[in-house]
């Protein structure tokens, strides 16, 4: 018989993905529209990253990639997790992947049976949910609140444990919050797995967009019960390279290669090239992450003054790009507020598919002039222009 999949009529698009490709399809068609929607760095990739891929288009180094990645990245990998966070891996307990979105999907796949559950706090990234639910697990959302900062409280995480569940996922720094998690809650959390034994997989793909307080990863605390995500997209401005990676127990990595190996096959060689050069010639790259979060953090101040005298409430981000706006002055939910904005002239992102009920998320990967726009016209729609 005919007909799509139940677990594919099941899922959900990204929302993020579709807000923002409505925002550029009324850019395209003339409309004036400042987009606070994209997760996306708007600098360009490095020119050191760049001319590394364009020496392996000039070396012939087009061919197809073993499906964990090509050695020498997964060798520099290695050396960056224990460089930068304090783990202990071997080349072979690492795994590049198509985006650090592929990475989660595959480690889900990989994990997970019917009926498992994992742990997942809220608000969150929208796909998460979607990809414990693809690959048969349960969702079991545990609250963070923003008169909290949006931190998670290990006590309340312990009393959604059961002998069913199988993960725990945190993201630190956080989107959609902009919460960065104390090394004392981490420590917690990654205990609790091991006492409990269940994987803690640990998306850390905004570590160094971090403003204030420190990154630390509990793959420090909970080696062999941890995953940690990452990739090149945020840092390195790199989204449209598709290059993920993570590392954890070498069983897990084993089995989310072969996921790749019957789906994807491997990551762009040229892409993983040039990937390997933003890893290794860590001055120039450096540089440029200082450069990018220094800018970040000079929008995201006056995006929050300016919020702040228009008499709209955001919790303060320590990191990533990210602010949650509380739309209860705009509108009775966060859907209508997206749509009065959208009508005032700026695309947002409700909070629905993040849990961030009454909230839109505001993207500031975007230039001080968009967010001045933005600002203007956040008080028009309050009736304060």
């Amino acid at each position: 018989m005919r007909g799509l999949s139940q677990r594919v009529r099941s899922m959900k698009p990204s929302a993020t993905v579709a807000v923002n490709a409505r925002a550029l399809e009324l850019r395209r068609q003339g409309v004036d529209l400042v987009a606070l929607t994209a997760g996306e760095p708007d600098f360009d990739t490095p020119e050191h990253v760049k001319e590394a891929a364009r020496r392996a288009l000039s070396q012939g180094k087009t061919k197809y990639a073993p499906p964990a990645g090509i050695p020498e990245l997964r060798e520099a990998l290695a050396e960056k997790f224990r460089r930068e966070n304090g783990l202990s891996v071997t080349p072979e307990e690492t795994i590049v992947t198509v985006g650090g979105k592929q990475a989660l999907f595959n480690l889900f796949q990989a994990i997970l049976d019917p009926g498992d559950e994992v742990i997942v706090l809220s608000p969150y990234w929208v796909s998460y949910p979607e990809m414990v639910r693809f690959a048969g697990g349960v969702v079991v959302e545990v609250e963070t609140l923003p008169e909290e900062g949006f931190i998670p409280d290990p006590k309340r995480v312990a009393r959604a444990i059961t002998p069913r569940t199988k993960a725990l996922v945190v993201n630190s720094p956080n989107n959609p919050t902009g919460a960065v998690y104390p090394k004392e809650v981490l420590v917690a959390l990654a205990e609790l797995a091991q006492e409990h034994d269940f994987y803690l997989v640990s998306d850390e793909i905004y570590e160094h967009l971090l403003y204030e307080g420190e990154h630390f990863s509990p793959g420090r605390v909970a080696p062999h019960h941890t995953l940690t995500v990452n990739g090149a997209a945020k840092a390195f401005a790199m989204t449209g390279w598709r290059i993920g990676y993570a590392c954890g127990p070498k069983e897990v990595i084993q089995a989310m290669a072969s996921v790749s190996s019957q789906s994807t096959t491997s990551p762009d060689t040229i892409a993983q090239w040039a990937t390997l050069e933003a890893l290794t010639n860590q001055e120039a790259s450096r540089a440029f992450v200082e450069m990018a979060r220094e800018a970040y953090r000079k929008r995201r101040d006056l995006l929050l003054e300016g919020l702040s005298s228009l008499g709209l409430k955001a919790v303060r981000p320590q990191g990533a790009f990210y602010v949650l706006m509380d739309t209860s002055p705009i509108a009775p939910d966060e859907i209508q507020a997206a749509e009065r904005l959208l009508e005032a002239g700026v695309a947002v992102v409700p909070g629905t598919d993040f849990a961030a009920f009454g909230h839109v998320r505001l993207s500031y990967a975007t230039s001080e002039a968009n967010l001045k726009k933005a600002l203007e016209r956040f008080a028009r729609v309050l009736g304060r222009a």
